[in-house]
């Protein structure tokens, strides 16, 4: 007789490796305002790095309820991955050691040219936007700028969609193959408007084609029993799911980034 026919190991996906897998913590980030752990996750012989943040950790927050952060980073990647983007990376939410959290593929930072930088003047030079002038001590200032980066603009408008109310510096990971992520979206999709960020540089501008086109595809799939729509009714509330449609509708009208509104603090702090 001849032996049996060897059937290879299926390959697990991400989001199988991440939901399904062992959670196992390595340790803490200690500069974290809530609870985040290293972790490593394994499953069927694969195995990957891991942040979990789970529900339990969250500090209380006055203007988001407590304990709907975790929700709220899922929330954001699945509007990410319904752009084409890719901006944020692969995040579940799931049962841990420590409850019911975010757990998120961590992603290794790659060393890239500046993406955000201190300069003399009061213009950017060719390459970069203004974002405004920061205070640098012994009564001088500097203009914070940021690159006229192509990644950094798409982020600017997810932000915009999802109402970041805290896109830092240290929130921009560049990694391999041209690639950029942003993470830590646990303050999003208030009903408010919000939006703090570092990417004022194309506030006012016009938006590019291809943005336009994501929006339209945006605005279809948050209609009403559209899959997106079902996703996010999960993890946020209807007014909360309806204040996202409204953005993207009013995106779509404008035809613009969009500007600080000045009943909110524009830019975040620390900004990095």
């Amino acid at each position: 007789m001849s032996a049996p026919e060897r059937i290879p190991p299926r390959s697990v996906t991400t989001a199988e490796l991440l939901a399904e897998g062992e959670l196992t913590v390595r340790g803490r980030i200690r500069d974290a305002s809530n609870t985040a752990l290293y972790c490593t996750v394994s499953h069927d012989g694969q195995e990957a790095a891991c942040i979990y943040k789970p529900v339990a950790g969250e500090r209380p927050l006055w203007d988001f309820p407590h304990g709907t952060l975790a929700q709220r980073e899922v929330a954001a990647y699945e509007v990410s991955e319904a752009t084409g983007w890719g901006l944020v990376p692969p995040t579940v939410l799931r049962d841990g050691p420590y409850g019911e959290g975010m757990v998120q593929l961590w992603i290794e930072g790659q060393p890239e040219a500046e993406l955000l930088a201190l300069v003399d003047g009061e213009e950017p030079e060719e390459g970069w936007k203004a974002i405004g002038f920061a205070e640098v001590g012994d009564g001088k200032t500097a203009l914070l700028v940021h690159a006229d980066d192509e990644r950094l603009r798409r982020l600017a408008v997810l932000d915009a969609v999802i109402n970041n109310a805290d896109r830092k510096g240290g929130h921009l990971l560049p990694a391999g193959e041209g690639r950029l992520y942003g993470i830590d979206h646990g303050v999003t999709f208030n009903t408010e408007n919000k939006l703090r960020t570092l990417l004022w540089g194309w506030a006012g501008e016009p938006l590019t084609g291809e943005a336009v086109e994501v929006l339209k595809g945006l605005k279809e799939a948050l209609e009403e029993g559209a899959e997106l729509a079902v996703r996010l009714a999960e993890l946020i509330t209807a007014a909360e799911v309806q204040a996202t449609r409204v953005r993207v509708r009013a995106l779509l009208e404008s035809g613009r980034h969009p500007e600080p509104s000045g009943e909110w603090p524009a830019i975040p702090w620390p900004p990095v």
